[in-house]
């Protein structure tokens, strides 16, 4: 049976603007929250984007889904540990945000710890655009949207994140 993509909340959801709360090892690994990690990729590859945050489909918890170079994967409470000095203009733009794209600096490559859709933590470096969708993920689990940090903002554009 297909999963069912979930709905993306959009802008100005007030739930958007809040921080995530963390997930523990107990609440990861059950058959319930594993099925929503699943409609979480459905909804990301559905949607066309190349990332997705939790509070992006109405739900303030610390989990993220990111399309890497080896197909998508599940971060769970994902942290930064270390960013690089250098940074490159990235042009995004949001499911979360229709309509609107800009430009926004970030950092090129970063050191990300996180706990997998199995519980397990690990560290690992992201770089170039794999790097970029990371902070704009973990953004969203902070309650900040790209267009918060963003500069020539339009309407036609680039990728969502």
């Amino acid at each position: 049976m297909a999963l069912t993509p979930f709905s993306v909340v959009t802008e100005p959801t007030p739930s958007l603007r809040e921080r995530s709360r963390e997930l523990r090892v107990d609440e990861v690994t059950t058959p319930e929250f594993q099925a929503y990690l699943d409609r979480l990729i459905v909804t990301m590859f559905e949607k066309d984007g190349v990332g997705i945050a939790s509070p992006q489909v109405g739900q303030n918890i610390r989990a993220i889904v990111v399309n890497m170079p080896q197909g998508a994967e599940c971060f769970i409470n994902p942290e930064i540990l270390k960013k690089s000095e250098q940074l490159v203009d990235s042009e995004e733009g949001c499911l979360s945000v229709p309509g609107k794209y800009g430009i926004v600096k970030r950092h090129k490559k970063v050191t990300i710890r996180a706990m997998n859709r199995h519980g397990r933590t690990m560290e690992f470096e992201a770089k170039q655009f794999t790097a970029i969708i990371f902070q704009h993920e973990i953004d969203h689990l902070d309650g900040v949207l790209f267009i918060d940090k963003a500069r020539d903002i339009h309407t036609t554009g680039g990728k969502h994140i």
